[in-house]
């Protein structure tokens, strides 16, 4: 499956504010209730992500959704 431009801008911002806050993959999954390989897909722009799991990983994160758009 080829990875779609807005997956992998979502996965960026993702990111961005996993590594400011010095989280692994896993301790982000482990925070948000997820799979670490489910996190490394939305980061990998690998996943389509579903709103559930989308505020999950902004509550994890303590951000707004409204960082990931």
């Amino acid at each position: 499956m080829p990875v779609l431009d807005h997956r992998r801008a979502f996965g960026d911002r993702v990111r961005e504010p996993r590594h400011e806050r010095g989280l692994s993959q896993e301790g982000l999954a482990h925070i948000a209730d997820l799979d670490r390989t489910y996190v490394s897909g939305v980061e990998r722009g690998l996943r389509n992500i579903s709103l559930d799991n989308i505020h999950k990983l902004a509550a994890a994160l303590k951000v707004d959704v409204s960082t990931f758009f």
